[in-house]
């Protein structure tokens, strides 16, 4: 299946546009169900979802983000936001304070019990991404590192690269396996 994969992304890279890359773009989706699929049973226990996931990963990875930031990260609308956020705050894993300058802006910090479900939640994918990466070499896991960055639109690139400490810079830069959790 390997070899089958590779072979037809050396095709699609250079092939016609108008032949869908379906193994592709299936092998990501059930990659995607599979990365996700671990989270989301711990996530049930406490009545949550992909939604909270992606915004306690975020929070927790960020102390003191805006909601206009986290807005801006998870592209969704506010009024989504609204009903995941408070939830968070009103189950005890996030809480909004704030702001230092502006005291009608809203920082958003994990809890202790907010933090610790992140990090759980982190380490299982970090599990996942690591056996998938065990017999990769080191150059391989930065063809990865490029493939995932080249997915982003364009125009996002940089900004994403910057958070996570891609290869424009970041606490991650320099593939030295930080803790850049994935959501």
């Amino acid at each position: 299946m390997r070899d089958a994969a590779r072979a037809h992304a050396r095709e699609a890279a250079g092939g016609d546009p108008d032949v869908p890359a379906y193994d592709l773009i299936e092998l990501f989706f059930f990659a995607y169900r599979d990365f996700v699929s671990d989270p989301d049973r711990i996530l049930d226990d406490y009545g949550f979802g992909r939604a909270h996931h992606r915004v306690l990963h975020f929070v927790s990875r960020n102390p003191g983000l805006t909601i206009a930031e986290l807005l801006e990260i998870l592209r969704i609308t506010k009024q989504s936001l609204n009903r995941v956020l408070k939830e968070l705050i009103e189950k005890g894993f996030v809480e909004a304070r704030p702001g230092t300058t502006d005291r009608r802006q809203r920082l958003l910090f994990p809890t202790r019990d907010g933090g610790a479900l992140a990090l759980r939640l982190a380490r299982l994918q970090t599990g996942r991404v690591g056996r998938a990466l065990a017999d990769t070499p080191p150059e391989g896991r930065a063809a990865v590192v490029d493939f995932l960055i080249a997915m982003i639109d364009p125009d996002g690139r940089a900004a994403v690269t910057r958070r996570v400490g891609g290869p424009e810079g970041g606490p991650d830069a320099g593939g030295n396996g930080g803790s850049g959790g994935a959501t």
